[in-house]
C-alpha cells in the first residue's frame, strides 16, 4: 500500500446478516470519525461506540457502531477504523462507497494483513496463520493455526537463526585471523553443532508432511473383501446415507470420498472397491484403484465380515497394514452367525461393530482419534508444523549446511563454508520475513480473503 492511503473493506462475508463489519486503514482515518460518524476530533481508541453514519450530503444511511484504533496499537499498525453497520448488503455498499468518495481505496486481497506484517505487527509465519485460522475445519487445524498465529513456529526460527549465526561468526573469525586454525572435528566443534543443526532442519521440514493432513484432511481408507460392509461403515461413520448399500458383493466398483469431522481431526473417508476375486476387467481396475488409496492412506480400516472366517488377504494389503496406522474392523456382530475369536489379521488396534446397528461405532471413533495421536502425530507433541513454502526453504536450508559439513570436511577455504552458511541463513529468514521479494508476498497475500 502507498505512503498515505487509507484503505477499505468489507471483512465480514457478503449477504444478508445481523451485523456487518466494514474496515479502514490509514492515515485517513481518524478524520473519518468526525467526518462520517460525528465523533470528536480525539476519538477514544478502543471503545465501542454508537453513532449515525451519515454520506457527504449530510443524509444518515444507518445506525452503526464504530471502534477507532490509534496507529501503533492496531492490527495494522496504522490508524484504523471498523464500522458495524446492519448487515443489509444495500446499506453496506452505500457506506463502503461513500468511504470511497472520501479517498478511500478498495483493498486488495490480504493487505490489512501485508500492511502488519510490513509495519512489524507480526512476521511472516503469523501472517500465514492468520489465513490458515480462517481456513480451519477441525479443533485440531485450528490449535495448530493458532499456535502459529501465536509466534512459536517464528521464535523456532530465530532460535535456529541464532544457532547458525553463532557457529558462522566463530567460522568468519578464522578469515579475519587466518594464523588460527580451524579447531579439529570433535564433539564440540563447529562440525558436531553443524549435524545437529542439520537433523533439527529435516525434522521439522519433514512436518510438511501434516499441512496438507491438516487442510484437506486425514486420509482414511476403508478396505476389505467384498460384502464386508464398507460403504455401511462410511455410512455410519458419516451420520447419513451417502454410499447406496446393497446385499449384492461388489458394488462398489471405485472409491468414494467423504469428508468428516471425527474428534479433534477432518478426516477424508474413503470407501473402496472389495478386495477378492477377479471376474471380469472392471474388477480388476477396481482393486487396482484400491490400491493406490491404500498406499496413500494415512489411516487404514480394515472391515472384514465377523460372521464369516477370517479372510486371506493379498500380501500387498498385509504389508500395508503393518506398515501404517490400521484398525481391524469386525462388522456385523449384530447377526447371530457372528462369533469373536482371534484374528490373524496384524493391526495394533481393533473393535467390534455394527455398522448397519450403530453398535460400536462411538467406540471406533474413539479408537480412530487414538491411533491418530499416536501413530500418525506421535512425534509432534509440540504441534509445530511448517507450510510447504516453509518446508521449501528448510530444504534449501539444509542443503546449504550439507554443503558447509562437506567442505569442513574436505578442508576446503573457510570462506566457502562461511558461503553456504549464509545461504542457510538467508533461506531460514524467509519463513519469518528477512526477505525482500515483492513477487513473492504478492503470490502469498494473493491467496487471502478480501478484508484480512
Amino acid at each position: 500500500m502507498p505512503l498515505g492511503e487509507t484503505i477499505v473493506a468489507l471483512a465480514t462475508p457478503s449477504g444478508e446478516a445481523a451485523i456487518a463489519a466494514i474496515r479502514v486503514s490509514g492515515p485517513s482515518s481518524h478524520h473519518l470519525v468526525t467526518q462520517c460518524l460525528g465523533g470528536r476530533s480525539s476519538p477514544t481508541p478502543r471503545r465501542m461506540t454508537l453513532a449515525k453514519y451519515r454520506d457527504r450530503a449530510g443524509d444518515v444511511i444507518d445506525d452503526v457502531m464504530y471502534a477507532f484504533f490509534a496507529a501503533g496499537a492496531s492490527y495494522t499498525g496504522e490508524a484504523m477504523l471498523e464500522v458495524f453497520p446492519h448487515g443489509n448488503p444495500f446499506i453496506v455498499r452505500r457506506i463502503i462507497e461513500d468511504l470511497m468518495a472520501r479517498g478511500c481505496r478498495a483493498a486488495e486481497p490480504g493487505e490489512f494483513t501485508r500492511t502488519a506484517f510490513l509495519n512489524g505487527k507480526m512476521d511472516l509465519s503469523q501472517a500465514e496463520a492468520v489465513a490458515e485460522v480462517i481456513r480451519a475445519r477441525s479443533d485440531f487445524a485450528l490449535a495448530t493455526a493458532r499456535k502459529r498465529l501465536s509466534g512459536e513456529l517464528g521464535r523456532r526460527m530465530n532460535s535456529l537463526m541464532d544457532k547458525h549465526l553463532s557457529v558462522l561468526a566463530r567460522l568468519e573469525a578464522y578469515i579475519d585471523f587466518p594464523e588460527e586454525d580451524l579447531p579439529p572435528e570433535t564433539e564440540d566443534g563447529p562440525v558436531a553443532e553443524l549435524r545437529m543443526l542439520e537433523r533439527e532442519l529435516g525434522e521439522l521440514r519433514h512436518t510438511s508432511h501434516y499441512t496438507a493432513m491438516l487442510e484437506e484432511g486425514v486420509r482414511a481408507v476403508i478396505l476389505g473383501p467384498p460384502n464386508a460392509g464398507k460403504s455401511s461403515l462410511l455410512n455410519a461413520l458419516v451420520g447419513g446415507e451417502r454410499v447406496i448399500v446393497s446385499d449384492a458383493p461388489g458394488t462398489t466398483r471405485d472409491f468414494i470420498e467423504v469428508s468428516v469431522v471425527i474428534g479433534p481431526y477432518l478426516l477424508r473417508l474413503v470407501d473402496t472397491a472389495g478386495v477378492g476375486p477377479v471376474d471380469s476387467e472392471i474388477d480388476r481396475r477396481g482393486i487396482e484403484k484400491t490400491y493406490e488409496q491404500m498406499e496413500a492412506a494415512d489411516l487404514l480400516l480394515m472391515v472384514v465380515d465377523s460372521t464369516l472366517p477370517c479372510p486371506d488377504l493379498p500380501e500387498r494389503i498385509g504389508g500395508a497394514l503393518h506398515g501404517a496406522a490400521s484398525i481391524l474392523v469386525e462388522n456385523k456382530v449384530d447377526l447371530s452367525a457372528c462369533r469373536e475369536r482371534e484374528s490373524e489379521i496384524a493391526t495394533e488396534f481393533r473393535c467390534r461393530v455394527s455398522a448397519l446397528r450403530g453398535t460400536g461405532i462411538a467406540e471406533l471413533k474413539e479408537l480412530m482419534v487414538s491411533a491418530l495421536k499416536s501413530e500418525v502425530f506421535d512425534n509432534q507433541a509440540d504441534g509445530i508444523f511448517v507450510s510447504v513454502r516453509h518446508g521449501d526453504a528448510l530444504t534449501r536450508a539444509k542443503s546449504a549446511v550439507e554443503g558447509a559439513l562437506d567442505k569442513l570436511r574436505h578442508e576446503v577455504p573457510t570462506e566457502l563454508v562461511v558461503s553456504d552458511l549464509r545461504a542457510a541463513v538467508d533461506a531460514i529468514g524467509e519463513i519469518v520475513g528477512r526477505v525482500d521479494n515483492e513477487a513473492m508476498l504478492d503470490r502469498l497475500f494473493g491467496e487471502f480473503c478480501i478484508g484480512k
